[in-house]
């Protein structure tokens, strides 16, 4: 088993609204490896983040993205720093990884600077800076097809991953 597609990309990338939008398109379900956390740790992800820390965090998150490959599908969606993990890079290296590349500001008006997200509590728009930077060649380095999100409608980006995906 193996998902049809696995969505990464920063916060404000769109993997949560484009990868509901592509399982309906391809008639499968979707999965976000972050409500997986949640439902695991039963709480939010930014509460594991203030009480258990990041590095409590960013092991559920590698078991859940384990699971996920492994027993998912459909359409599966990575939180964005799921990358960092170099176990999840190797199992990703089997899977057909969709990165929805964003340019910093849509990512910006997308998570909004009163962010609730975890690892953008001070300075926001200089941490979002910050992580996509850091992150962005480990995105590019694991995807088989790369889709630019700014200034696109929800449907041309999925019209675009589904002819990448297209054998």
């Amino acid at each position: 088993m193996s998902p049809r597609a696995v969505l990464i990309g920063p916060p404000g990338s769109g993997k949560s609204t484009i990868g509901q939008l592509l399982a309906d398109r391809l008639g499968v379900a979707f999965r976000d490896t972050d409500t997986d956390v949640e439902l695991t740790a039963g709480k939010p992800v930014s509460d594991i983040f203030i009480e258990d820390g990041e590095e409590i965090f960013r092991e559920l998150e590698a078991d859940a993205v384990r699971r996920a490959l492994a027993e998912h599908d459909g359409v599966l969606s990575l939180g964005g720093g799921a990358i960092l993990a170099e176990a999840t890079c190797e199992l990703l290296a089997e899977h057909p990884v969709v990165y929805l590349e964003v340019g910093l500001s849509n990512a910006v008006q997308r998570v909004g600077l009163a962010s609730a997200r975890p690892l953008l509590v001070l300075n926001p728009r200089s941490r979002l800076k910050k992580l996509m930077d850091a992150r962005r060649p480990i995105y590019e380095k694991l995807a088989r097809i790369v889709v630019v999100t700014d200034e696109r409608e929800p449907g041309q980006i999925v019209d675009e991953i589904v002819r990448g995906l297209e054998p």
